[in-house]
């Protein structure tokens, strides 16, 4: 029974390797519209798509959730296998081949602080719609970034201050930079030489993701036996520095890469009244990605605009 004709067993059907890209476009955008934009394809293609790979997962994959789409647990927990597959068929398609950037046609995810965006993302977008104006970059919120995402294929590169050490994260330091004050035109603080104990009197914005009130300079005013009294925290440069323009608080930036922020708002940068560590910007990936011709055009376009901030 359920043999063919001979007593051989009955042919499997050959999966269609196709429905790999579809799948992660839809689990990366949870959208069908999006998937059918990202891929080139019209709602209706995409819709009939997401039934082929639902029938041959036996799984609805992406479920509605009020006006949105959500992926099952399943469709989840395959989606990092979905993306290792596709690098892997990449890297073998390209291997040993030059690549023309004019020809890539990818879909890069950038993990990285709002002040590298606000600061090299410019230039990062410029370089790249002359050189592969088919490429799309997605930046996500620093946040979003660590080892597991570039373990796992959710973002291609991080930009940053990376100072974890797992050995299987490969990691290339960028850029050397410094931090600086920050305060409105007319503050009273600069009305005469920044002492440490005037600086650490005013009000405090600190630029924290997660909320955080205390930070090196903290330890280093108190090294003095001085305390700063912060007011606000604020979940990106960005925020802080629209806090810090419209009142009299003091905020704080890395120089070279939050300097275009602040000037582009007027604001006025100073010199601090101790010596915090300075900040290694750097870049890391996970090494599946070492011989992939279009990552290592990424890196090279985030290299040399990074470092050709600084010249």
């Amino acid at each position: 029974m359920g043999a063919e004709p001979g007593g051989r067993p009955p042919a499997r059907a050959t999966p269609d390797l196709n429905l790999l890209t579809a799948l992660d476009a839809l689990l990366t955008e949870e959208s069908v519209t999006a998937a059918a934009d990202r891929l080139g394809l019209s709602g209706p293609a995409m819709s009939r798509t997401l039934g082929r790979i639902r029938r041959a997962l036996g799984d609805p994959v992406l479920v509605r959730a009020g006006r949105r789409m959500v992926p099952t647990p399943r469709a989840l927990a395959m989606h990092a296998d979905v993306r290792r597959l596709l690098d892997d068929a990449r890297a073998l398609f390209a291997a040993g081949r030059p690549l023309d950037p004019a020809t890539l046609d990818r879909v890069f995810t950038l993990s990285a602080h709002d002040s590298h965006v606000l600061t090299f993302g410019t230039g990062l977008l410029g370089r790249a719609a002359r050189e592969a104006p088919g490429v799309t970059l997605r930046f996500l919120a620093e946040g979003a970034a660590g080892v597991p995402s570039l373990r796992d294929g959710t973002v291609d590169l991080e930009l940053g201050v990376i100072d974890r050490d797992e050995p299987e994260i490969r990691i290339e330091p960028l850029l050397t930079d410094r931090m600086v004050g920050v305060v409105r035109p007319g503050h009273p603080l600069l009305d005469a030489p920044v002492t440490l104990r005037r600086y650490a009197a005013a009000g405090h914005v600190l630029d924290s993701r997660r909320g955080r009130l205390t930070g090196p300079v903290d330890e280093a005013l108190a090294a003095h036996g001085l305390r700063r009294r912060v007011v606000a925290t604020a979940p990106t440069l960005a925020s802080a520095l629209f806090l810090v323009s419209g009142g009299d608080a003091v905020g704080m930036l890395p120089e070279r890469i939050g300097g275009p922020a602040a000037t582009a708002l007027g604001l006025r940068t100073f010199e601090l009244p101790l010596d915090p560590p300075p900040l290694t910007i750097s870049m890391a990936w996970h090494p599946r990605h070492e011989a992939d011709s279009g990552h290592r055009w990424l890196r090279d376009l985030v290299r040399g605009t990074v470092r050709g901030s600084a010249q």
